[in-house]
């Protein structure tokens, strides 16, 4: 193992253990759980980008092409709060290689959280005491495809191949930054990219993965993308920025 690596798995062993202990020596079981907004990612810096896996249909043949930087941009990052953020860009093409037409089917790129091991197991988030999954991002690319980015969670369950997952509805069309609440009820299950068809309720005291997948496959565009991305958190509804009336509606409608 890196000697990076090593230090970055030592440095979660020690946060896993010292929020448990915090859990404990606060008798955290007989007061009233947080409210306060958790943040799960930031991706401000290289190495906060480097927690997370990259992925494209050109793995197994298709032409798309994905890339997972840190964006120090000045004027992309204007409105974000941040100097340097995340940025999710490539193109989206449908057309696979000659050889695999009529085998696979193109058209999908996506970035995921990496599984983050420690000594005492793998680390993952409770984000029982909160309502709503909420996103920094900025929309830019072809506007053709804002209406094919997902947000998928995977959480610490039996069958590894099942993915909670929501459209991503922006409200700004002008490449500025907004933040984008959803409710954790409203996700639905899926597996390897289909419906589940008996729905069961979230794990949501074991959050394993976050990621963001852009598919343009199912809805048959293809094009530039660029998502800006700052920060993934968990709200409570008194942290929620957006009008309720909007960010109730998305809820509803996936």
């Amino acid at each position: 193992m890196a000697l990076s690596n090593w230090t970055t798995y030592l440095g979660r062993t020690t946060k896993l253990l010292r929020d448990s202990s915090v859990k404990i020596l606060r008798m955290e079981g007989a007061d009233a759980p947080s409210r306060a907004p958790l943040t799960l990612f930031r991706l401000n810096t290289q190495r906060d980008i480097e927690q997370f896996a990259l992925g494209c249909d050109a793995d197994i043949g298709g032409t798309s092409t994905a890339h997972l930087e840190l964006d120090e941009s000045p004027e992309r990052n204007k409105g974000s709060g941040s100097p340097a953020t995340g940025r999710f860009w490539g193109e989206m093409r449908l057309e696979v290689r000659p050889e695999l037409q009529g085998r696979i089917r193109g058209g999908y790129a996506g970035f995921r959280s990496k599984p983050r091991p420690t000594l005492f197991g793998e680390m993952v988030d409770d984000v029982s005491n909160h309502q709503f999954l909420a996103l920094r991002l900025r929309l830019g690319g072809d506007p053709r495809l804002r209406n094919s980015y997902f947000v998928n969670l995977q959480t610490d369950g039996p069958i590894t191949t099942d993915l909670w997952q929501h459209r991503l509805y922006f409200q700004r069309n002008d490449g500025g930054w907004e933040d984008v609440f959803i409710p954790f009820d409203s996700f639905i299950l899926t597996n390897t990219g289909e419906l589940v068809q008996h729905q069961i309720e979230m794990m949501r005291e074991r959050i394993r993965t976050v990621g963001i997948s852009l598919l343009g496959g199912n809805s048959g565009v293809s094009g530039s993308y660029d998502l800006g991305i700052d920060s993934i958190r968990a709200v409570n509804e008194e942290d929620v920025t957006r009008p309720p009336g909007k960010w109730f509606l998305l809820g509803l409608v996936h």
